[in-house]
């Protein structure tokens, strides 16, 4: 298929271009006319007042800019692209009904995911499995929270038959891709789809960002800009070359300068001595910085944290002012000569060169913004660090103002070139001393995620850097122009048609990980465009943005998703961050936005960033989460049925048919959570609620009624057709599939004991220390722990010695014990060894104990209902989520809002269930009002 925004044919004259249906005598030309088109566009006050438009003059947008692949705002040719692209496409398709099961690795030492560096990314490849899953060639792919563009290049590689191979498929002649299955107990090749590119559109709040996607998803060839990058290193070389020279120790020769190292300074608060960091402060020999370390005036013992900074006053030019900062001065230098590396202390002539550039005039604008109100961005506020151009110094802001101003003079798609290498030239570099004087890896790191100035500071080359960089641009020589389309601004409105896109592919903001505005604000700040981020999906409560905040933006984004994404169709979320509340949250903006999740399998990443490896709340393994958009048959039918049982059994089926039949690893088989009977009846009130429609069953009615309706096997859910091929996967597995049951809760606690006395109908002195064993530190924090006894009571039943011995009793025994087997069940010896043991009642009577229980806990919710104030430090979620659904029937939001209120925000945010009421009380009550 031809690009659909660059098609080059026979009939056209050499150069000509076809874009949206317009054809141009070359691409300047069609630069030039969609620049008008969007210069028009930024002078109308209705179009600047979109929902995360940038923040930036006309010309800076204009100068980043290329439409209509890409603007540097809401992009208005969206919804062209998407209806060229589905008018070529084959509807008759087929599209896969079940999500992407199995868990993928791909690790980043890739020289495309390597080609510019970002916060966060999935690996290009990974998502690759995603798209060939879910989509065939031609389909219209979406990523609203795009980052360096990665789902682009995923779906312009699906039509490359090498990439595609690397990934352990096969392709044959016709361009099928074939996965290997297992049928059968033996191994077999089945496709399940097509080579081909996808059409991705890419959108992303963040203009670094989503230039970033663009330039990487962009055509250019490399030998052109080999040649001018070149020639301009050259031209800034001539000028600066002298600024990273240095004589070297043998008095004759000159090096170039491939690294200085910059020390603290602080004074001893005994005697004021001076105390230079990496002079006294670090262990050479060991490669680390000294917890302890001597005064070299007094001999006192000193730390790092009770030495005081030594700070300078100078004028800032930029600035036009005096300013005051944390004193660094130069320590080592690191140098070449023919080829060859060498170390040294700054001599005269070094700090003599110093101080010369330091007095000199930028050659070319840099940015002298003051860096913008957060954590990360305002935390070197303290040592004199305020401004945009305080993070480098004054030799590299001179030499990148020059390079800034000749690459995007020369052309604007060299701008990936420039930013790939902004992140390896500021201060926020530092010397890994392990490495340094240990060996065996990179000695210069730069830290992602964080806007900290270590203590020794590391100033590279910038042309080193640069000259280093364009090996960047060398991947992305064979990709498309026309195959995708970037936006800068808000996934909660984007201008697509409904029903236009085929697959959505995610990695979001995951609450407070990382501050994406913040850390993209230096890029920004040169580009010209920062980030509009009052509508950035992130939890910080220094900037006063909370986790509902963060919930409401990603309900808002979901929405938007659930709109322009066609029925039946599927999205994929990655997930990382490992704070209940947040998963929580991420969970309940899927489901009011009308997704239903269909499963969660694992993303590795390979080698982890910063944050990964140091934060203990840091994920070192992605969730993924597969959710489908419902056909638009289930949502009439439920419009028409309301909330009848006929609606739950009517989903239910629905939802059943989109779930994975089997899940392995390494040929075992894995117990498929979706399908366990709770979690059914957990999307079943999420889908009612959603649709504001009450659930016509108790929990209890609703197991008893999938049991009747459907088949069950392992403690899973089948249709009667599913469960065939289940039993063949099944016969040929050494063991049944388990699910894992962590105790943290009332209702994990109570399930955990179902799932035990099913198997092993036992009594108090057998099931105490088998229970206890599964307590340990994971409890919840406010959640009040009940006495074993009184949930045996409320729950289950125990058999006394009278009347027969009841049917699960009597399998377990007779099974387990040689002497009580072919025993009757009213036989003496069957009857005293059953006697005091606890087990699952059957249905009809469960239903009896579920009301008498559900009476006692919405008794006790009334109990909470008077408490005055927010005094509700310890309760049972339990009562709560049965207030929360009593009262939700009955439309009575005021108390959903006002219990919540009382109870701790982490208590509420951490529990699913509490969350989706609330949150749909707070919808009600809004659109009451």
């Amino acid at each position: 298929m031809n690009d659909l925004l660059n098609q080059k044919s026979g009939t056209n004259q050499p150069g000509e271009v076809e874009c949206l249906g317009m054809t141009f005598p070359s691409e300047d030309a069609r630069r030039e006319h969609f620049l008008k088109l969007l210069a028009d566009k930024l002078k109308d006050p209705v179009f600047r007042n979109q929902e995360g438009f940038p923040q930036g003059t006309d010309e800076a947008i204009l100068a980043m800019s290329d439409p209509p692949y890409y603007t540097a705002c809401p992009n208005p040719w969206l919804g062209d692209f998407a209806g060229l692209a589905n008018k070529s496409q084959d509807d008759s398709a087929h599209y896969k009904s079940e999500p992407f099961v199995a868990d993928v690795s791909e690790g980043k030492n890739d020289p495309i995911y390597n080609a510019h560096g970002y916060h966060t990314k999935a690996p290009h490849r990974a998502i690759m499995r995603y798209i060939l899953h879910f989509t065939q060639p031609g389909d219209v792919v979406l990523d609203g929270f795009c980052g360096t563009g990665m789902t682009g290049i995923a779906a312009q590689l699906c039509a490359d038959r090498r990439t595609v191979t690397s990934l352990g498929y096969r392709v044959d002649a016709q361009g099928n891709i074939l996965e290997q299955v297992l049928e059968n107990g033996t191994s077999a090749w089945k496709p399940f789809s097509t080579l081909g590119k996808r059409r991705a559109i890419l959108n992303d709040l963040s203009p670094a960002a989503s230039f970033i996607a663009h330039n990487y998803n962009t055509y250019v060839d490399f030998q052109t800009f080999s040649l001018e990058a070149n020639e301009i290193l050259s031209e800034v070389e001539e000028d600066c070359g002298w600024m990273y020279e240095t004589l070297h120790s043998d008095g004759r020769s000159t090096g170039k300068i491939n690294f200085t190292v910059w020390s603290d300074v602080f004074h001893c608060p005994e005697c004021a001595e001076e105390i230079v960091f990496w002079r006294d402060a670090v262990d050479k020999d060991a490669g680390k910085a000294l917890e302890k370390f001597p005064c070299p005036g007094c001999s006192a013992e000193l730390s790092k944290r009770n030495l005081d900074r030594s700070y300078s006053t100078r004028l800032d030019g930029l600035l036009g002012e005096r300013i005051t900062q944390a004193r660094q001065v130069p320590v080592l230098i690191n140098y070449s000569v023919n080829g060859k590396r060498y170390e040294k202390s700054p001599d005269a002539a070094d700090l003599e060169k110093i101080e010369t550039i330091s007095n000199m005039e930028l050659p070319a604008w840099a940015p002298s913004f003051r860096m913008m109100e957060g954590s990360e961005t305002r935390r070197n506020d303290p040592i004199g660090v305020t401004h945009t151009h305080h993070f480098y110094t004054q030799r590299n802001l001179y030499v990148l103002s020059l390079l800034k101003k000749k690459i995007f003079e020369k052309d604007r798609r060299f701008g990936f070139w420039f930013t790939s290498a902004l992140n390896w030239v500021g201060k926020e570099n530092r010397l890994h001393l392990g490495n340094y004087f240990g060996g065996g890896g990179g000695v210069i790191t730069s830290l992602r995620g964080t806007w900290y100035i270590s203590s020794l500071s590391v100033e590279t080359s910038v042309l080193e850097r640069f000259a280093l960089r364009t090996r960047a641009m060398k991947v992305r020589s064979d990709f498309g122009i026309g195959d995708t389309i970037t936006s800068c601004g808000s996934f909660s409105k984007v201008d697509l048609p409904s029903a236009s896109v085929d697959y959505i592919f995610v990695d979001p903001p995951f609450g407070g990980n990382l501050m994406y505005a913040q850390l993209n604000f230096l890029q920004e700040a040169w580009l010209g465009v920062t980030t509009n981020h009052e509508l950035e999906a992130v939890e910080d409560r220094k900037g006063g943005k909370t986790l509902d905040h963060y919930r409401q933006i990603m309900t808002r984004s979901f929405k938007e998703a659930h709109r322009v994404l066609k029925p039946g169709r599927w999205i994929t979320v990655e997930f990382s961050n490992t704070q209940a509340a947040v998963w929580n949250a991420i969970q309940i903006a899927m489901q009011e936005a009308g997704f239903v999740v269909a499963n969660v399998s694992a993303l590795d990443k390979g080698k982890g960033s910063f944050k990964a490896v140091n934060t203990t709340t840091a994920v070192k393994q992605d969730l993924v989460i597969s959710a489908y958009k419902p056909d638009g048959a289930l949502e009439s039918r439920l419009c028409t049925n309301g909330g009848s049982e006929a609606s739950v059994w009517d989903f239910v089926e629905t939802h059943l048919g989109q779930l994975p039949i089997f899940k392995s690893r390494s040929g075992v088989l894995d117990f498929i959570i979706e399908r366990d009977p709770r979690i059914l009846f957990d999307r079943t009130v999420a889908w009612f609620v959603r649709h504001n429609v009450p659930v016509p069953l108790s929990s209890q009615e609703f197991q008893e009624g999938l049991r009747q309706r459907f088949v069950e096997r392992d403690g899973m859910i089948f249709l009667s057709h599913q469960v065939s091929e289940y039993d063949r996967k099944r016969a040929i597995a050494s063991i049944a599939p388990q699910m894992e049951l962590f105790v943290s809760d009332e209702r994990s606690a109570i399930d955990w004991l179902t799932d035990f006395l099913k198997k092993r109908p036992s009594t108090y002195q057998e099931l105490q220390p088998e229970f206890f064993g599964q307590l340990g530190a994971g409890w919840r924090k406010h959640e009040a722990r009940p006495e074993l006894r009184s949930l045996l009571e409320d729950n289950f039943l125990e058999y006394s010695g009278d009347g027969d011995v009841p049917s699960q009793i009597h399998s377990y025994l007779s099974t387990n014990f040689k002497d009580l087997r072919g025993l009757e069940k009213d036989d003496l010896p069957l009857k005293a060894k059953a006697t005091d043991r606890w087990y699952v009642p059957d249905p009809s009577k469960a239903k009896d104990l579920e009301q008498k229980r559900e009476r006692s806990l919405l008794k006790e919710f009334e109990g909470y209902k008077s408490v005055p104030g927010r005094r509700l430090k310890e309760f049972r979620l339990e009562v709560l989520r049965a207030g929360f659904k009593t009262a939700w029937a009955a439309k009575d939001y005021k108390t959903i809002i006002g219990i919540a209120q009382k109870i701790p925000e982490e208590a509420l945010q951490e529990d699913e269930k509490l969350l989706l009421w609330y949150d749909q009380a707070l919808t009600r009550m809004e659109a009451d009002a």
